[in-house]
């Protein structure tokens, strides 16, 4: 029982570690660019078990791999391209991922918040009419102090 324990610990442990890799690297959908990181990616030896030693490897390979000057410490123009390089990764996921007329960019209507913004303003427009006075639009303010508390409260 105690070995069981021991092992569910470590591997929660290890997981919890490696997670924090995952979400260092960004966010995945609609983004992508976060790495795929699966149980035989972390199991390096594959001996069906994540030891604490190949996590803590897979943490040193990637500081090893941003510090590309071999310092040991991470300066501004390592961490400025491991960002960009990121930030292009993402970027592409969100092409992949949004890009529903397949033409190889984004037009507003492909946007994620161009959907919410028109679902947004039919939720507030009550009458539909086709435009939001301003007695909706404080009733849309009433309702959300309501739900989420003095975060949006109007400021004196």
């Amino acid at each position: 029982m105690k070995h069981a324990l021991l092992t569910a610990a470590l591997v929660a442990g290890g997981l919890s570690l490696a997670a924090g890799a995952v979400l260092a690297k960004g966010p995945g959908f609609p983004m992508g660019g976060g790495p795929k990181i699966d149980f035989e990616s972390l199991d390096t030896d594959g001996n069906g078990e994540i030891s604490r030693d190949e996590v803590a490897a897979m943490a040193k390979g990637r500081f090893e791999g941003v510090d590309t000057n071999g310092d040991g410490k991470l300066d501004e123009a390592e961490l400025t391209a491991e960002a960009n390089k990121r930030t292009a990764e993402r970027v592409k996921g969100m092409i992949e991922n949004l890009d529903k007329d397949g033409d190889g960019v984004l037009s507003a209507e492909e946007m994620p918040h161009a959907r919410r913004g028109a679902m947004m303003f039919d939720m507030i427009d009550a009458d539909d009419s086709g435009t939001i006075t301003k007695e909706e639009f404080a009733e849309m303010r009433t309702r959300m102090r309501e739900r989420h508390g003095d975060m949006h409260k109007p400021k004196n």
